[in-house]
């Protein structure tokens, strides 16, 4: 399999196992580009945006969710696996854009959400019509209550998004949710849930969809008896050695066991990625070639902005690629957090860490701008993007980073969206931020996104930062991308990196090929190497200045 190879008849760059060094761009559709003018991102949005995709030269896509869902957490709450929410579009639509992807030699990543469905899903449905005990009901966790009439809930289990794990029905049973009430958990002891994920990945194989990305993936098998309890969701609660009430559980990967026997049906075989926050030593099981492939790496969106933090960070994933035979992956920013070009202008991030916890505090406490030095934020946000870009793996990009947007962290309370903030009584953060729609020029009411008003409020400094405001500017953060990424293919080589330097204030290593990465992390010039700077995050005149990486050939 090493090989190029051709999906229906289309040529697509790389080997087969092409994943492992790929650029993937994760599209939120819901905001990034409105065909229809109902001021909601759709499918035929996206087609018709094929070419601006192709033109950062990336080698995947990856769509968060676009089913029919009642948006009760962003599309996560899913009511049907195998169909297209009809506000974003149809199948024909999502078959359109997977050949036009292909046509630019492009794949696709679909999102997979196993751990809960809507309570909207036909399963769930049938589940509240069926009596206690019954089939329908054993497809999730329903039990009795506590209490002299049931009247307490089974356990003492929080979820995500507030004070309540379970919710009582009518018949005076209650189900478990981890996440939002509309979101009940699947019962995975259950083998008709298997069954019917197994169909689901067949059904979207079929289709085309060359990988999927994995939500939750660590939460699918939970122990029942007895019942789980939980006061919060921080990893320092959660058992590292595969026997947690509710995570992480040994039994979870003889799922992805089957599922690695559908992926292997096709030729390429299809791929996935593991969205699972869980302990460093426990990360090797999902990314075995045996289970999913590859595992998210969260650690950079954690970590203190600092030659020691970062170059922990890379060491300790490269070596855990190593160990499973996968990839590393390198992430800045997604749907779930502020975006980097924020998150790195916040005094003192990273430093206690657990980074969450001071990005959350930061924004409960600062939700304005002009509490931030940006202009810094999105210098250090373009060094981090050109060093995870030198990095052996795959890198995974999110929307709008590719503008050095920032988030709209003052946008008003009442039209904030995120559950985490409303059901969390304002506790912890709004994702709404980073899920803005895209500024595509200056035009009102929506700077290009759409020609009425968008389902989330765009910021005014949103027309500075628009594609169209970049596209000519061989200066802009949009080009530097383009470059980086045409680079990166140009020079890439084995797996492999060997570092040169490393101290208080930066480090260099040097990749295949003969060309080396170094990384000002201080607030003061360091020395340029010999060589010819084939790119960097700033302009270069003899030194290299603080929060800034250049690649240079040696």
């Amino acid at each position: 399999m090493n090989s190029d190879v051709f999906v229906d008849g289309v040529f697509l760059r790389g080997p087969a196992d092409w994943w492992r060094q790929a650029v993937i761009y994760q599209i939120y559709p819901r905001s990034f580009f409105d065909s229809n003018a109902d001021g909601l991102g759709d499918i035929k949005g996206i087609i018709s945006k094929v070419d601006y995709i192709s033109s950062l030269g990336v080698d995947a896509v990856w769509l968060s969710p676009f089913y029919p869902s009642q948006l009760a957490d962003g599309g996560y709450d899913v009511d049907d696996y195998r169909d297209v929410d009809p506000k974003l579009g149809t199948l024909n639509d999502i078959d359109e854009l997977t050949a036009a992807l292909h046509a630019k030699g492009i794949r696709i990543f679909v999102d997979i959400v196993p751990n809960h469905s809507s309570n909207l899903h036909v399963w769930f449905q049938e589940a509240l019509r069926s009596p206690a005990g019954s089939a329908a009901r054993n497809r999730y966790i329903f039990r009795d209550g506590r209490g002299a009439n049931g009247e307490l809930p089974p356990s003492d289990l929080v979820s995500h998004f507030g004070p309540e794990g379970w919710t009582r029905v009518e018949d005076g049973q209650w189900y478990m949710h981890l996440f939002t009430r509309e979101q009940p958990d699947f019962n995975w002891d259950n083998p008709e849930v298997h069954e019917e994920f197994l169909k689901t990945l067949k059904f979207w194989s079929d289709r085309g969809v060359d990988g999927f990305r994995v939500d939750v993936a660590h939460a699918l098998k939970k122990q029942l008896d007895p019942l789980p309890s939980r006061t919060g969701y921080d990893l320092s609660l959660m058992k590292a050695d595969g026997t947690d009430e509710l995570f992480d559980r040994d039994e979870v990967h003889e799922i992805y066991k089957d599922w690695r026997q559908v992926f292997n049906q096709y030729d390429p075989p299809r791929v996935a990625v593991a969205e699972a926050w869980v302990h460093p030593n426990r990360v090797p099981a999902y990314a075995s070639q045996s289970g999913l492939g590859q595992s998210f790496n969260f650690d950079l969106l954690v970590a203190e902005w600092s030659a020691p933090a970062f170059h922990k960070v890379i060491a300790e994933n490269l070596k855990t690629a190593i160990e499973t035979g996968s990839s590393s992956t390198w992430v800045m920013s997604n749907h779930d957090v502020i975006r980097h070009t924020t998150r790195l202008a916040i005094p003192g991030y990273g430093k206690s860490g657990n980074g969450f916890a001071e990005e959350n505090d930061w924004y409960i406490n600062h939700r304005f701008e002009n509490s931030l030095d940006l202009q810094l934020g999105l210098e250090r946000a373009l060094a981090a993007t050109l060093l995870i870009l030198a990095l052996p793996g795959s890198t995974y990009i999110y929307q709008g980073e590719e503008l050095g947007l920032h988030d709209y962290v003052a946008m008003p309370d009442h039209l904030k969206q995120d559950p985490q903030w409303f059901r969390g009584e304002g506790k912890f953060k709004s994702r709404d931020g980073c899920r803005v729609p895209l500024p595509w020029d200056e035009s009102q009411p929506a700077y290009g996104f759409s020609s009425v008003l968008p389902h989330l409020p765009q910021p005014d400094w949103f027309a500075g930062q628009s594609v169209a405001s970049q596209e000519n500017n061989a200066d802009s953060v949009l080009n530097l991308y383009r470059r980086a990424i045409k680079l990166r293919r140009e020079l890439e080589g084995a797996e492999e990196l060997s570092w040169l330097s490393s101290d208080s204030k930066s480090f260099s290593f040097e990749r295949p090929g003969g060309w080396v990465c170094v990384t000002n992390f201080s607030e003061s010039v360091i020395e340029l190497p010999a060589g010819e700077v084939l790119l960097s995050s700033k302009r270069i005149t003899g030194e290299i200045p603080p929060n800034c990486t250049v690649w240079l050939k040696v």
